[in-house]
């Protein structure tokens, strides 16, 4: 079941003339399941690359085309309006440079001068040719928007376009902008995912894990207005996004962030290896028992309190592990997760949590056991 993290939010959906107007149908569909209320509306030019009705069904509601005697921009972004976000997916070059110069002559653009008069957030994810993306103009009106306080949801630079972000981005950018930011001004470095030690040139030693339960450790410090960092061998939307397949790697990543940029907060959610096998050059020859001599490897955990000391949120799996846990709060940690190996690969979880506020249980969703860990840490 998708978490409600938009519950109660009224988002107008502003849709410009790009082919990525396609894709509007997908987003509001999203932006509901997620709990908002959704009213599109729509400039001339994209009502004729997806059609109204369309986009009336995707959203529940009738879509605007046109401003009415019932003066709808002030209805849903005037001073005492109805909405809380104005999020114009996709915005062309041409509406762009109309909302930075303050031009009005859309409908969309009609509810952007409304929205930003009134000081209320507004995200906007361009999409166009890369050539009009990389006009000096537009790279001027993106500043001043930025400038507002307006948020933009960068583009995908693909085969010579600037495509509209994926629906994911789009979403995250939106739950950021209304969460009310809790964790901004933040820096978040979390570990996620297993790691892979080379036993030859073909085979490594890894784990069962996946890297979910760090993947939402990171997208909810993203909502909550944190700027964060992940090291791990995947990739995640709008987060920074460092490589690292081993645990030598992700050990040098995490010390060499910490030296240069620091972090307020550290999530130590992968799987990092405890063993390192001594390599193999080559291949090992199958159909032969192998043996195979495993060193211990320094705990990364361990190096970053006694060197940086951020407050920190760690996990031990393992159903015995409420004596080490509460351990690891003695030396400084703040949370700490404890859950058992079935946890691994999983879709839903159950966890315990321990604190300095005490002891107490989250289960659900990988999604809704990290907004409880965040909750802990809060």
């Amino acid at each position: 079941m998708t978490r409600k993290t938009l519950e109660g939010k009224v988002i107008v959906l502003g849709v410009t003339g790009s082919i990525a107007a396609t894709e509007v149908v997908r987003l509001s569909h999203e932006l509901r399941r997620r709990g908002a209320v959704v009213q599109a509306v729509m400039s001339e030019a994209a009502a004729r690359i997806v059609h109204p009705d369309a986009v009336t069904y995707a959203t529940g509601r009738p879509a605007l085309t046109a401003i009415s005697g019932m003066v709808e921009h002030v209805l849903y972004c005037g001073e005492e309006g109805r909405a809380d976000l104005l999020l114009v997916a996709p915005c062309t070059a041409n509406t762009l440079a109309k909302v930075a110069l303050g031009i009005d002559d859309t409908p969309v653009t009609t509810f952007a001068t409304t929205a930003i008069g009134r000081g209320m957030p507004v995200l906007v994810a361009p999409a166009m040719h890369g050539s009009m993306y990389r006009h000096p103009a537009i790279a001027g009106h993106l500043k001043t928007l930025g400038e507002w306080g307006i948020g933009v949801v960068a583009p995908r630079i693909e085969e010579g376009r600037a495509k509209l972000a994926t629906t994911e981005a789009i979403v995250l950018e939106a739950e950021r902008a209304l969460t009310g930011r809790p964790l901004g001004g933040k820096r978040v470095l979390v570990t996620s995912g297993p790691c892979a030690e080379p036993v030859d040139d073909v085979r490594v030693l890894t784990t069962r894990s996946t890297g979910r339960m760090g993947r939402e450790m990171a997208l909810e410090a993203y909502r909550l207005g944190a700027e964060v960092t992940v090291v791990h061998s995947a990739s995640l939307p709008c987060v920074k996004n460092v490589p690292a397949t081993s645990a030598g790697e992700m050990r040098e990543s995490v010390h060499r962030i910490m030296k240069a940029e620091g972090a307020d907060i550290y999530v130590s959610a992968a799987a990092i290896s405890d063993f390192a096998p001594k390599r193999v050059k080559g291949k090992i020859r199958s159909g032969k028992p192998v043996s195979l001599a495993l060193d211990p490897l320094p705990k990364l955990l361990d190096e970053v309190l006694e060197r940086y000391r951020p407050e920190t949120i760690a996990f031990k799996l393992g159903r015995d592990e409420a004596a080490a846990a509460r351990a690891l709060l003695k030396r400084g940690v703040r949370v700490v997760v404890v859950n058992a190996p079935e946890a691994m690969g999983a879709g839903e979880t159950e966890v315990t949590l321990l604190s300095r506020d005490g002891e107490r249980a989250a289960r659900g969703t990988k999604e809704e056991v990290a907004a409880a860990i965040w909750d802990a840490l809060r």
